[in-house]
């Protein structure tokens, strides 16, 4: 139980992640043992995840991770794992809650999926030009489409700032602790960097509250574990 709680903790309080291997490395375990750990333990962030919605002021944007490769560039290059980042900011603009929510794809059918989901109706939703976001263009949401152009000047417009900032800090992290990750390894992290941004002024009660759901959440057999998308 010990290991158990120390394993809770690194992957709780560490900012920026922590490998499998590095897990290993602290709790005295195999590699492989340090898998199924992080791997049950991201289970239950995921299944805490669940339902939660995001409302009022939101930034969004398409975003995407991925590791070398070559061939086609841009949104639709072959092993990029792609996703959409949003932030709940409150009315001084300040950043209450982070959603990362991976996609199928940029179309309006799959955005408009994904709002049903993740957006509460009534919300203020701002995005850029990008076509498949017109899935908010609807009498449940209130829509600002900004046309930001490419480049680097897009990724500096204030309506964008805290959105930009969390897809900025997602890829560093991933760069500092995977140093290159493929399309398929990319989900667990995203369920624990938003799950702990999002309790961020609670770390301390963060460790508590998830053995509790812990307790609660069904078992993941390794033979389960093992069809979900691995990663580092």
């Amino acid at each position: 139980m010990t290991t158990w709680f120390l394993a809770i903790y690194l992957l709780t309080q560490r900012k920026n992640g922590l490998s499998g291997l590095q897990l290993s490395r602290e709790l005295g375990v195999s590699y492989n043992t340090a898998w199924k750990l992080k791997h049950k333990i991201l289970q239950v962030m995921l299944e805490r995840n669940q339902g939660e919605t995001l409302s009022g002021c939101i930034e969004i944007d398409d975003a995407y991770l991925g590791g070398e490769w070559s061939g086609k560039p841009g949104r639709g290059a072959e092993h990029k794992f792609l996703f959409v980042a949003a932030v709940q900011t409150d009315e001084e603009g300040h950043p209450q809650r982070v959603q990362l929510r991976r996609v199928s794809g940029f179309t309006r059918t799959e955005i408009h999926r994904y709002a049903q989901l993740a957006i509460t109706p009534g919300s203020q939703v701002v995005s850029d030009g990008l076509g498949c976001f017109r899935a908010f263009e609807s009498p449940a949401y209130t829509h600002e489409r900004i046309i930001t152009g490419s480049g680097r000047a897009s990724a500096q417009i204030p309506a964008f700032d805290w959105v930009n900032t969390v897809v900025g800090n997602v890829k560093n992290a991933i760069t500092g602790t995977y140093h290159a990750i493929r399309g398929h390894h990319a989900p667990p992290y995203l369920v624990k960097f938003d799950y702990r941004f999002n309790r961020r002024h609670e770390l301390k009660a963060m460790m508590p509250r998830l053995l509790t759901v812990a307790a609660r959440t069904p078992p993941m057999p390794y033979r389960f574990l093992k069809l979900a998308e691995p990663y580092a």
